[in-house]
């Protein structure tokens, strides 16, 4: 894909998401990455199911290590791998607690240092909670990329080199999002919805299917 074609694509989804963020519901720092550690293999319905739940009783590191183990998967008990969830929370409840007065760092190598958490995950945080052009490459991101062609690569981390290079500076804040939200709802594994896609034009995907729809101004504000 051609630097003027990356340009237009982001434009696109741009013009018919001006403001995209998560789905996942959260008010604070801590709270995005308890949600976020929760959201692995999970979806966001689900975690935001559980969390609508807990976020009242335990919303920072201090109550939920009151919790402890137990309590915690009392509210996540429907999302799976909960018991290593539940586990890497409190770890880490006690870890910022211990070395960072309780607040989540804005630093990749101190997040990474956190139970439960990787790359992704500490991509998502310093993307959403604190504001860094970060690209946090999941499933969705991985297929988008390389199925249109904006940025191939066969590991994730591949994907997600590129992507830092290849997105138009002005971009980069929100492509997270607009890639991930694109995957979910339109360029869906088993069967993207190629006739309602707004950049099928610019896609190098071989399999499209249906017609293009005419490109018009959104009426409306949409998640993806």
């Amino acid at each position: 894909m051609k630097p003027a074609q990356r340009r237009e694509l982001f434009a696109r989804l741009a013009e018919l998401n001006p403001k995209p963020t998560t789905e996942l519901e959260y008010s604070t720092p801590f709270e995005l990455l308890v949600a976020v550690i929760l959201s692995a293999q999970a979806t966001d319905v689900g975690v935001n199911k559980a969390t609508r739940r807990l976020f009242p009783v335990a919303n920072t590191p201090e109550t939920m290590l009151a919790l402890g183990e137990d309590g915690l998967k009392e509210y996540i008990s429907s999302i799976g791998l909960f018991n290593a969830k539940a586990a890497n929370i409190i770890a880490t409840c006690r870890i910022l607690l211990e070395k960072h007065h309780g607040e989540v760092p804005r630093d990749r190598a101190a997040l990474e240092a956190l139970p439960g958490v990787g790359r992704k995950t500490a991509n998502v945080v310093l993307n959403t909670a604190f504001g860094e052009p970060t690209i946090a490459v999941d499933t969705h991101i991985f297929r988008v990329a390389n199925r249109t062609g904006l940025a191939p690569g066969k590991t994730v981390r591949a994907v997600e080199d590129k992507l830092m290079k290849v997105v138009p500076p002005e971009y980069l804040q929100d492509a997270h999002h607009w890639l991930i939200l694109h995957g979910r709802y339109v360029c869906k594994a088993r069967k993207p919805d190629c006739p309602n896609c707004v950049i099928r034009d610019l896609c190098a995907y071989r399999a499209k299917v249906g017609r293009t729809r005419q490109r018009k101004p959104p009426g409306r504000k949409t998640r993806g």
